[in-house]
C-alpha cells in the first residue's frame, strides 16, 4: 500500500500580504521561497515561506484575499506547530517573542512535548515546538534567527471536528494513517487523537480534537485553507487510482507546476491535499534567488502583465 511520508505544507489566508510577508520573514525568520499567485485565483498572492532549501514539509503558503477575520469553529485547521530542535531553542524563542511584543503563552508541555503557543497579527494559531531535534535542518543564512534556533520545519498540525468516528475512517481507510495515541488538550476541553504517518514523529502527525460543543468555523483571514502531506513522486498514480478505486470524490490529477496535486475534503469538511515531494521550487529560478520575483508556471506566463499590474508590492 502506497503511503504517506508526513506533512508537505500548510495553506493559510492573509488579508494583508505585506504584513505578512514582514512577520514571517523579518519576525519568525523563515525564507520567501516562492512568490506566485494563486493558480485559481490570479488577483492573490500565493506566498510561501520555508526553510534555506525550500524542502518539503517546511513550506507555510498563504492565499492574500480581501476578506475578513475567520470566525473559529469546529470543522477547521486549529492550529499550525512549527518545529525548532531543542528546548534551548525554545528559550530563545520566548525571549525573541517578548522582546517584540508578540503576544504568546509560556513553555507548557502538551502530549509529552515543550511548546510555546502565539498568534500572528491577524490571529492565526501557531505554535513552536521542540522535535528533539530529529531529521535534517536546512538554516536560512539570511535569517534574523540564529540558524541553531530557526523553525525547522512544520508539524504536527492539528485540526477539529465535532466527532471522531467519520474522521477516523477516512484517516485510516483513504489516507493510510495509523491511530498513535490520545491526550488531553492543553486547555482541557477537548479530547485529541494522533494520527501518524511515515516514521511518525511530529513532522508527520495529524493531530484530531474532539470540539462537540463548537460552531462552524467560517473561513477568513487567520484562518487555514487547507493541509497537504507528502507523497514520493513516483506514488503518484497510484493515489490517483486508490482515490478512484474508494469512490472518494476529489479533485482527479492537479499539475502544480511545482509538485503535483490531489484534494479531498475528510467528512468533517477539511480540505485535504496530497502532494508530491517534486519538482520542487527551484525549478524556474535558481535556489539562491528563490522568491525574489514574481514567479509564474508555464500556463500563466503570457498573462505576467495583466498579473503583476494587480498585485501591490510586499515591501
Amino acid at each position: 500500500m502506497t503511503q504517506l511520508t508526513g506533512i508537505h505544507h500548510l495553506t493559510a489566508v492573509t488579508a494583508d500580504a505585506a504584513g505578512n510577508h514582514g512577520f514571517y520573514t523579518r519576525v519568525l525568520g523563515m525564507r520567501l521561497v516562492k512568490k506566485t499567485v494563486n493558480q485559481d485565483d490570479t488577483s492573490a498572492y500565493h506566498l510561501f515561506y520555508a526553510d534555506g532549501q525550500a524542502t518539503p514539509g517546511t513550506d507555510l503558503t498563504f492565499f492574500d484575499w480581501p476578506v475578513g477575520r475567520e470566525r473559529r469553529g469546529t470543522h477547521s485547521i486549529v492550529c499550525t506547530s512549527l518545529r525548532v530542535g531543542s528546548p534551548a531553542a525554545l528559550d530563545y524563542w520566548q525571549a525573541r517573542l517578548a522582546d517584540l511584543g508578540i503576544p504568546h503563552g509560556p513553555v507548557h508541555e502538551a502530549d509529552g512535548r515543550r511548546q510555546i503557543a502565539f498568534e500572528d497579527p491577524e490571529g492565526q494559531r501557531l505554535a513552536l515546538i521542540d522535535d528533539g531535534g530529529t531529521g535534517p535542518a536546512h538554516p536560512w543564512a539570511k535569517s534574523p534567527v540564529p540558524p541553531e534556533h530557526q523553525i525547522r520545519g512544520l508539524g504536527p498540525i492539528t485540526v477539529s471536528v465535532p466527532i471522531l468516528a467519520p474522521t477516523d475512517r477516512f484517516l485510516t481507510e483513504v489516507l493510510a494513517m495509523r491511530p498513535a495515541r490520545t491526550y488531553g488538550a492543553p486547555d482541557g476541553g477537548a479530547e485529541v487523537h494522533v494520527y501518524a504517518m511515515g516514521e511518525g514523529g511530529p513532522a508527520a502527525e495529524l493531530h484530531v480534537r474532539i470540539d462537540p460543543q463548537l460552531p462552524a468555523a467560517q473561513p477568513g483571514a487567520g484562518g487555514v485553507h487547507h493541509v497537504a502531506f507528502r507523497i514520493p513522486d513516483a506514488d503518484y498514480d497510484a493515489w490517483v487510482e486508490r482515490y478512484q478505486r474508494l469512490g472518494v470524490r476529489s479533485s482527479g490529477p492537479v499539475e502544480r507546476f511545482y509538485f503535483r496535486s490531489l484534494y479531498a475534503r475528510e467528512p468533517g469538511g477539511i480540505l485535504c491535499e496530497i502532494a508530491t515531494d517534486g519538482p520542487g521550487f527551484a525549478t524556474d529560478e535558481p535556489m539562491e534567488a528563490l522568491g525574489e520575483r514574481l514567479s509564474l508556471p508555464p500556463f500563466l506566463e503570457a498573462q505576467r502583465a495583466a498579473i503583476e499590474g494587480k498585485l501591490k508590492p510586499l515591501l
